[in-house]
């Protein structure tokens, strides 16, 4: 029978789920990153969660700077608590035994402290500092496993910080049970922080890179969301019954509307009608089927005004409960952020009818474009599996042209229906024509039709008359 490892949780959203389920109680571990990395903030919010489970921390620091210094930068941020100063959390300088006794009375400092205090969790800042006042590799070990020893007598959890990335087969890697290391890197002009567990002893922790970032709430942690639903969380169920789209004319178009739990993509250019098309669909909302709208483009103040300009009261199923609008500009975004936001939404909502105003968004905020399916499968079967109706856009780029791309990498064979929208021109007219290219499944009707706009909605009206290359945008009249 498998044995499920003691765990002491981080505090921090997200690091749990990469280490995989926390911290291994009574273990230790190496937190590195270069300077402004995030491992002094990262450390501390590790030590304030840990004292609300009646935990004593002990922080000790081999830095010459005083602890005034660390407690006005902690005092900014929210999990600081200044009247757990001394009494479950102490903070101890051993820079000057250092300096003037060496690493064995640091080891032995150490032992009176962490038995004075009675800590559980250890912290210790500086380990560059020790190795540079060891002679050579063993001093190093020894020291590490000294304190790892002092530690592990009484139950212990350790956590050393260094500014510095050590070779993965320095004395401290071999010694400790798990490395956690932070960097910031700038890709092309903006900056991007990510972690990574390159040593795990014992857990089955998320391997390759994450984001994070840090805030006034201190770090949040987003594991990459194809590693952390590489399968679905819950189980994915068959559904049967249908979904009303709120469109007139178009349910009948593919069997009497869209499948619960499915993901229906529109593309077109813009101006094509997408956004109006996932607005009538959210205006189908009720208690029953919670909606919610995620996008890129449009404050919710422009999307109430647009939709209310279609006759669709959306502000009145906002103000109900029965909608919700998350807005995320198209400016500096994390793409793993964006996805956990979503499903967390979509979790706590309860969502059942979603609409997400342009996919192009996630793809925007890729620093990695080639994971990009990876992501997309994974956002896309877990929104399935938690028996969500879902509605995504795609902008073509082009509002008329000779031919006619398929949205994204093999996106489109992730999507269970496919309708394209299109600007047509005929008889010094512009017309709008809506097609269904797949419905998963079940027949549809693949006729071309044309779609109005007015103050009662959107109706899907007639077939288009016989033209050459409608699709396109570039009709012609047939040859007789």
């Amino acid at each position: 029978m498998t044995q499920a490892l003691p765990r002491l949780s981080s505090g921090i959203s997200g690091l749990d789920q990469v280490l995989g389920g926390g911290f291994v109680e009574g273990a230790s571990y190496i937190i590195q990153g270069q300077p402004g990395a995030g491992k002094t903030i990262l450390s501390n919010q590790v030590a304030f969660a840990s004292l609300k489970s009646g935990r004593k921390v002990l922080y000790v620091t081999l830095l010459a700077e005083t602890h005034d210094r660390l407690f006005q930068v902690l005092g900014t941020l929210d999990f600081f608590d200044r009247s757990q100063l001394g009494v479950s959390i102490s903070y101890v300088s051993v820079f000057q035994t250092l300096r003037e006794s060496g690493l064995p009375a640091v080891v032995e400092l150490l032992r009176k402290e962490i038995s004075r205090h009675g800590a559980s969790l250890l912290l210790f800042d500086g380990l560059l500092n020790a190795r540079d006042q060891a002679n050579s590799a063993l001093d190093v070990k020894t020291f590490v496993a000294e304190v790892q020893s002092q530690a592990a007598f009484v139950g212990c959890t350790v956590l050393f910080l260094t500014s510095t990335r050590f070779n993965d087969d320095s004395p401290e890697h071999t010694m400790v049970d798990g490395v956690v290391e932070l960097h910031e890197e700038v890709p092309g002009v903006r900056s991007v922080r990510r972690l990574q567990v390159k040593k795990s002893r014992g857990s089955a922790a998320l391997g390759g890179l994450h984001q994070f970032d840090i805030t006034s709430s201190g770090l949040t942690v987003y594991p990459r969301l194809e590693a952390r639903f590489r399968y679905p969380s819950v189980k994915d169920e068959p559904r049967s019954r249908s979904l009303t789209s709120g469109i007139n004319g178009f349910d009948d178009l593919i069997g009497g509307g869209l499948p619960e739990a499915s993901v229906t993509l529109l593309f077109g250019p813009s101006g094509s009608g997408k956004t109006a098309f996932g607005l009538n669909f959210l205006d189908e909302a009720s208690a029953d089927e919670p909606g919610l709208c995620f996008g890129f483009y449009e404050t919710p103040a422009r999307l109430l005004a647009k939709a209310s300009s279609l006759g669709v009261d959306l502000d009145a199923r906002v103000k109900a409960g029965h909608v919700d609008i998350l807005w995320n500009p198209m400016t500096e975004n994390l793409l793993d952020k964006l996805g956990h936001q979503l499903l967390d939404a979509v979790r706590t909502k309860k969502t059942k009818r979603l609409v997400i105003d342009g996919l192009g968004g996630f793809e925007r905020a890729a620093i990695h474009q080639p994971r990009m399916n990876e992501f997309f499968s994974a956002l896309i079967n877990e929104l399935r599996a938690l028996g969500v109706t879902t509605i995504a856009t795609w902008e073509l780029h082009d509002l008329f042209g000779p031919t006619v791309t398929a949205p994204g990498s093999e996106l489109s064979s992730l999507i269970d229906n496919l309708v394209m929208l299109r600007h047509v021109e005929k008889d010094a007219q512009y017309r709008k024509a809506l097609s269904i290219l797949k419905v998963r499944d079940s027949a549809f009707d693949p006729r071309i039709r044309e779609l109005t706009f007015g103050n009662n909605g959107i109706e899907v009206i007639v077939p288009l008359e016989p033209i050459l290359h409608s699709a396109t945008g570039l009709a012609a009249p047939v040859s007789t």
